[in-house]
């Protein structure tokens, strides 16, 4: 029960490696609040945690009155926040010629401008409480260029610099900010994007993740449950000393590949 007594925000918790995410806080011992513009997503995985565990604030990132939400939601339920996890996200699919400028802002505010919200409403808190640890999750595509993502690339790189300025500006307040960067998961955000390409391709998803993981060194895309681990260990007082780490998390795909780049 390593993260017993401390109290986490996670945004995007209502499915995929927010969800998993939050499991894993709650198994070692965490209480959570998992956030999401989804009710009934957050209200299912709540159902499956023990109910003195876990509260659920229907909110938006991308909405700063509900960014202050979240974060009263979470001071209400666990009278502290200790943990904040920056998990929510949207992909997108486009070149720069294919990308509209909608969904270039609507990228860049969900996957950079809600974390930079939170963490402005969160850290305050964090140091009048003495401290906090900060677990934003980019990806993969932060650290590598991927074909027809320019706008989830460039949102994932910024995190991660955004990441390592809070860690450099807020240390000496005991925060510390490390970014984990998984690489393809198996989320309903992953099956989407890859079902949109897979139809380009006039194939089917199964045969599409095969000819993706290739040349992956473990030879498959990960599952949400195996990002948790990492996170509670980040969240914990076993990575007390760790701050500004960019952690990937993507079965050695970056040393032989860019997760699907040679599909180009």
């Amino acid at each position: 029960m390593k993260l017993s007594g401390k109290v986490a925000l996670i945004t995007g918790g209502g499915t995929g490696i927010g969800a998993a995410i939050a499991r894993r806080f709650v198994e070692d011992g965490a209480r959570v609040c998992i956030t999401g513009r989804r009710k009934e997503k957050l209200e299912a995985t709540a159902s499956t945690l023990p109910e003195s565990s876990v509260v659920t604030c229907a909110a938006d990132v991308t909405n700063f009155d509900d960014v202050a939400k979240m974060i009263e939601t979470t001071l209400s339920f666990g009278g502290k926040l200790d943990v904040l996890v920056n998990n929510a996200a949207m992909d997108s699919n486009g070149s720069i010629l294919e990308t509209s400028m909608e969904d270039w802002r609507n990228t860049l505010e969900i996957n950079l401008t809600g974390p930079f919200a939170t963490m402005k409403t969160a850290i305050p808190h964090m140091i009048e409480n003495g401290g906090g640890s900060i677990i934003n999750i980019a990806s993969l595509a932060g650290l590598r260029c991927m074909p027809r993502s320019v706008g989830y690339c460039s949102s994932k790189a910024g995190l991660i610099m955004l990441t390592q300025q809070i860690a450099l500006e807020y240390g000496s307040h005991n925060i510390r900010c490390n970014v984990v960067c998984p690489g393809a998961t198996r989320t309903e955000m992953f099956e989407e994007s890859v079902g949109k390409l897979a139809k380009d391709m006039a194939t089917d998803i199964e045969s599409l993740l095969k000819r993706f993981s290739s040349n992956i060194p473990l030879k498959r895309v990960s599952k949400p449950n195996e990002m948790g681990g990492i996170c509670s260990f980040l969240a914990g007082d076993d990575s007390s000393f760790m701050t500004g780490a960019v952690l990937v998390l993507d079965g050695g795909a970056a040393i032989v590949d860019v997760s699907g780049a040679s599909m180009n």
